[in-house]
C-alpha cells in the first residue's frame, strides 16, 4: 500500500497505521472527537506525537482514515448482503445487515455518530438516504409495484428506524435488536413493498 509520501509501506508501518486507526476509533467512540487529541492518541498507542504525524499528517487525517475504515467495513458487509438478496429483497437485507453489523460494533456506531455530529465534517448524510431510496425503488420495480411512493421519505423512515434500534441496543444490551430489525422489515414489507 502506498503511503502519503508515495512509497510502499513496510509491514511494520502498515501494522502501526492499523493500530493508530484502532486507537483513534476507541478514543473518539469513548471520549468524542474534540477530546481525542493527537497527544492522547499517541499516548494510547505508546508512541510520540511525532510518531503519529509520521504516519498521518494531522489529527484530522487520522480521524478521516479511522472513519473511512469503519465506513468501508459497514459498506462491504451491507453491500454483500444486499447483493446476495437481490433487488426484491434488498431493503430487508439492508435493514438486517445494518442492524446486525452495528449492533456487534458499538464503538464503530459511536465513531459514525461523531462523524455526523462533530465539527470534523466527515460525512454527507444525503448519501445514505439516496442509497436506501434506490433500494426501495428497485424492490418495488422487481415486485411490479407501480403506485406513487415518496422514496425519499421511505428511506428516511427506514434509516430512522435502524438508527433508533441501534441506539436502543447501545443503551440497553439486553434489548433484542434482531427482533426489532425483523419488526422493521415487516413494517417495510407491508407498508412500502406490497
Amino acid at each position: 500500500m502506498p503511503s502519503a509520501r508515495g512509497r510502499n509501506l513496510t509491514f511494520t508501518e502498515e501494522a502501526r497505521r492499523a493500530q493508530l486507526i484502532d486507537v483513534t476509533i476507541e478514543l473518539v467512540a469513548d471520549h468524542g472527537y474534540a477530546a481525542s487529541s493527537l497527544g492522547r492518541i499517541a499516548e494510547k498507542a505508546g508512541i510520540t506525537k511525532a510518531g503519529v504525524l509520521y504516519h498521518y499528517r494531522s489529527k484530522q487525517a487520522l480521524v478521516e482514515a479511522a472513519h473511512e475504515h469503519v465506513l468501508s467495513g459497514l459498506v462491504a458487509t451491507v453491500g454483500a448482503a444486499v447483493e446476495a438478496a437481490g433487488p426484491a429483497d434488498g431493503p430487508a437485507a439492508y435493514i438486517r445487515s445494518m442492524v446486525g453489523h452495528l449492533r456487534e460494533r458499538p464503538r464503530h456506531v459511536r465513531m459514525l455518530i461523531e462523524a455526523i455530529t462533530s465539527d470534523a465534517s466527515l460525512t454527507d448524510s444525503t448519501a445514505r438516504w439516496s442509497v436506501v431510496a434506490a433500494l426501495v425503488s428497485a424492490a418495488r420495480a422487481a415486485r411490479g409495484l407501480t403506485g406513487e411512493l415518496d422514496v425519499r421519505s421511505a428511506a428516511l423512515l427506514i434509516g430512522g428506524g435502524i438508527d433508533a434500534i441501534v441506539s436502543e441496543s447501545l443503551a440497553d444490551p439486553a434489548y433484542d435488536a434482531a427482533a426489532a430489525a425483523e419488526l422493521l422489515v415487516d413494517v417495510v414489507e407491508r407498508g412500502l413493498l406490497s
